[in-house]
């Protein structure tokens, strides 16, 4: 309930005042009521849950409060039943503002749930309780006689604490014959008044006169208040002391210890003696608190400063000191002087926080807020003004809610793998030189989400294990790790499913789920399998589960458990392998080459010949590497015609296999020839070795002698012609086999090789193969190729891996002095050899119908088709095809015809 106060009308007009201001709407969020001052408990200032658009029901539950500074008193209050601001407490206003202008209580209302902050103005309207006051109930005033009409006799003002039209307006004398009232308004709107002399005054006639001053403010109902005035008439004292200035500024740092002067006072007296000694003193109005603050020194008019000064509390004191003579009949004469107080940054900042929430999930989106904080700095100014800052660092910002409050919020997504738990300081500094600052630490923990999923500690796993492996051994062990926590972190690991060789993957490895250790459930086999991939998972227990996998490489490692096999020279019809060599050899005479392979790989596969069994062993002796037959010295007459040889040829394993293979050499007097003119294109294919041997045997043993004789003319003749041919060319067999206009090619495989093609005089005693012109085909695949090769126990990859680790080939051509065309002999070797064995070392390749890539960085170059190549191995003719570099890869085709 509103208690009534005054007449009805003045109730009327002030309820209308209050609804007037309270529907206005506030501007930027913040709400603005008016309550008059003196309400009792309980009183209604406002609906200000319907204003807020709050629900009522619910105030309660998401505390709905009014945030108050601690040691101040809680005026108003909010009834959380009905949402009403009432009066807690009796508002005085002139008790609560002390200074004039609007007074205002300033509320901050805060609901949680969500969480918003409310700022609400409340005016305090002024009453007219209080009634001008005079200092004194009565003014002396002694005027001598001698003053002149128009003399003016300032008087003490009266003091009204009510503001606006309550405060004072005027005064009024009562009808005398001698005095008339002036009222006089000063710089700050303050009135007093002036008794001024109407007409001169006789001490005889009358020694005193007494009159009313009344005081009276603006307020409905006007209130007043009364002083009287003594007029003593004495003798003349015509001269009364004046200031230097009516009024006096001074500033003073409010941070001044006592006994600082403030200012000092001069005022003259034109009389002479006691009547010009002036004594200062405050004038009888100055109030308590003046007189606590300031002191005045009688006789040399000095105003110090008495006590400690406090900006914040005034900012301003207004000095009334009057200057009095001592002589008879004195008159008092007075001055203002107003003391500025300078601000003084004697003030931190005070910080406080509310609405903390905390824990914060790491998912929480940016600008979700963590916590509510407000500053306040005492001082004012540049002293009072004040910037809160976190520091840069951390994932947060503080953003204004409203004046000196900010609201702390996310700005980024949080990680709590990175960092659990932040210290926020907060730091509030004011614009004060030297600033003041305080610091207050926030602390804000992340709580854990699945946000992560597990990572391995390798990007991929590559595991060697050597072939024949027991079932269940172990070959490795993956491991991964998960930054989440507790059930986030916990991982199991599983084989992804997939084939190896159209067989599930389960079937060849197994692993443990809790510790990743993995287990080969096979014995496996090089020569069937190389190396394999598997994919291994691993999965958190979070929800919802989080995985990743990981490619653990398995290479298979090559045990020495293949023996050679030998594929040149193949056994016909379970006979011995057989060749002949004329008997005009010279030393070095290459008789034939042996060619094997071993499917193992490595030093397991690395291949080496010697001859085990010999007819003539000084006769015979074959290349360590390269298997190559050679004669060691000319044939003699006593040697066998028909020379059994055993080669044997072993890997490089431990222990070392072997494999061996029985030839039988024919030595005859001379090889018929198989070419019936050096410069033809091509063979005749029908012709052979056999059917021209089978002739000259028929024609010798029918013809006549005369036949024989014109036959051998004939040999002859193209024997010299052959002779002459060879001759041609200009060097001898060692010259013939440099690297002159060779063709090189670098691969990107295994240990590089040299393949030579160089023509010998010996060559012309064995059989030729001519390149045919290249035409452009697909190349035939690897398997088709080794499916060409000779004799029984062929094993198609070996074949085909022992190919693929001849990456780089280089071709040497001699042209024919004369001609355009130019003999090729294939030849292989190691490019690069890193323990430089001998050139002629043929590391497990075998070329007879088998394609090899080779690099060639020169570009697109082929063969002259008019170029003819012939390729010798124990006498039997091999028709060698197609020959082309083309772009980034040189590709021969062999197909044993």
């Amino acid at each position: 309930s509103v208690p009534l106060w005054g007449s009805g009308w003045t109730w009327s007009w002030q309820m209308l005042l209050l609804l007037v201001t309270s529907c206005l709407e506030p501007a930027a969020g913040q709400l603005r009521y008016s309550v008059p001052e003196e309400l009792e408990h309980g009183a209604f200032v406002a609906n200000i849950a319907e204003d807020l658009g709050l629900d009522v029901s619910k105030l309660s539950t998401r505390r709905f409060r009014i945030v108050s500074r601690a040691g101040t008193k809680q005026h108003l209050e909010v009834n959380l039943e009905n949402g009403i601001l009432f009066v807690n407490e009796k508002i005085d206003r002139e008790e609560v503002c002390e200074a004039g202008g609007a007074c205002l209580l300033h509320l901050q209302l805060v609901i949680e749930s969500p969480l918003a902050l409310y700022r609400v103005e409340v005016e305090v309207l002024d009453i007219n309780d209080n009634a001008p006051s005079f200092p004194w109930p009565e003014y002396v005033l002694e005027v001598t006689e001698s003053a002149l009409p128009g003399a003016r006799f300032p008087l003490e003002s009266a003091q009204d604490p009510d503001v606006g039209t309550n405060s004072l307006r005027t005064y009024q004398l009562s009808p005398n014959g001698f005095f008339s009232l002036e009222v006089q308004t000063r710089s700050d709107g303050s009135k007093f008044a002036e008794l001024v002399l109407e007409r001169a005054l006789d001490r005889e006639q009358q020694r005193s006169h007494r009159m009313l001053l009344t005081a009276l403010d603006g307020g409905l109902p006007e209130r007043s208040g009364t002083a009287g005035i003594l007029v003593t008439v004495l003798d003349a004292n015509d001269n009364v002391p004046a200031f230097d200035q009516p009024s006096y500024g001074v500033s003073l740092p409010e941070d001044a210890p006592p006994g600082t002067l403030v200012i000092k006072l001069n005022a003259t007296d034109l009389d002479e003696g006691t009547n010009g000694e002036i004594e200062f003193s405050f004038s009888g109005h100055a109030p308590p608190r003046v007189r606590q603050l300031f002191s005045v020194e009688p006789r040399s008019g000095q105003v110090r400063l008495a006590g400690p000064l406090d900006y914040e509390r005034a900012r301003l004191h207004e000095l009334y000191v009057q200057a009095k003579d001592r002589g008879p009949s004195a008159v008092a004469v007075h001055c203002r002087v107003l003391v500025h107080l300078l601000d003084v940054n004697d003030n931190a900042p005070e910080v406080s926080l509310t609405s903390v929430s905390t824990p914060v999930l790491e998912d929480a989106p940016p600008g979700t807020v963590i916590a509510v904080i407000s500053v306040l700095d005492r001082d004012s100014g540049d002293n009072g003004q004040v910037s809160c800052e976190i520091p840069h660092n951390v994932p947060f910002q503080l953003q204004a809610a409203f004046h000196n409050y900010y609201t702390l919020v996310t700005t980024a997504a949080l990680d709590r793998e990175a960092v659990p738990e932040y210290n926020v300081s907060i730091t509030a500094r004011d614009m004060g030189s030297p600033a003041l600052l305080t610091r207050k630490t926030l602390t804000v923990q992340v709580s854990d989400i699945n946000d992560n999923a597990p990572r391995f500690l390798q990007p991929s796993y590559s595991v060697y294990v050597l072939e024949n492996n027991a079932p269940g051994a172990s070959i490795c062990s993956v491991s991964a790790l998960d930054p989440d926590c507790r059930q986030n972190a916990y991982l199991s690991y599983s084989i992804a499913e997939g084939h190896i060789q159209g067989m599930p993957v389960a079937t060849y490895v197994s692993i443990n789920s809790d510790s990743g250790h993995m287990y080969a459930l096979r014995s496996l086999d090089y020569e069937q399998i190389r190396n394999f991939q598997v994919q291994v998972q691993a999965q958190d227990a979070g929800f919802p589960p989080l995985s990743s996998n990981v490619t653990v490489n398995v290479f298979v490692l090559d045990q020495n458990d293949n023996a050679p096999v030998i594929v040149s020279p193949v056994p016909r019809n379970g006979s011995l392998a057989t060749d002949v060599v004329p008997r005009s050899a010279d030393p070095g005479y290459l008789v034939g080459k042996v060619s094997a392979l071993d499917a193992d790989s490595g030093q397991n596969s690395r291949l080496s010949y010697q001859i085990l069994q010999a007819t003539d062993p000084s006769l015979f002796s074959v290349a360590l590497y390269t298997g190559e037959l050679r004669t060691i010295r000319a044939f003699l007459d006593k040697d066998a015609t028909r020379q059994r040889l055993v080669i044997q040829v072993r890997d490089n394993g431990q222990p070392p296999l072997s494999a061996s293979v029985s030839l039988l050499l024919s030595v005859v007097e001379s090889v018929p020839e198989t070419l019936s003119d050096f410069n033809e294109l091509s063979l005749n294919p029908e012709l052979s070795s056999s059917t021209l041997t089978l002739y000259l045997i028929v024609s010798l043993g029918s013809v006549s002698f005369t036949f024989l004789v014109a036959i051998i003319i004939l040999m002859a003749i193209k024997c010299h012609k052959d002779r002459h041919s060879l001759h041609g060319y200009g060097c001898s067999l060692p010259a013939c086999c440099l690297p002159t206009n060779c063709l090189e090619g670098a691969g990107s495989g295994p240990p590089g090789y040299c393949y030579k093609v160089c023509l010998t005089p010996e060559s012309a005693k064995s059989d030729f193969m001519f390149l045919k012109p290249y035409s452009p085909s697909p190349p035939r695949n690897n398997e088709k190729a080794a499916e060409n090769l000779p004799g029984p126990g062929r094993k198609p990859q070996a074949v085909n891996n022992t190919v693929r680790a001849a990456s780089q080939v280089t071709l040497s051509a001699f042209p024919a002095s004369g001609a355009s065309n130019s003999i090729w002999t294939p030849r292989y070797g190691p490019l690069y050899p890193p323990h430089i064995p001998p050139l002629d070392y043929q590391h497990n390749v075998y070329i007879p119908g088998t394609p090899t890539m080779v690099a060639n960085k020169e570009g697109p170059r082929c063969l002259d088709p008019e170029d003819k190549n012939s390729f010798s191995t124990f006498g039997k003719r091999k028709k060698m095809a197609t020959y082309c570099d083309i772009g980034d890869s040189m590709i021969i085709n062999n197909d044993l015809k």
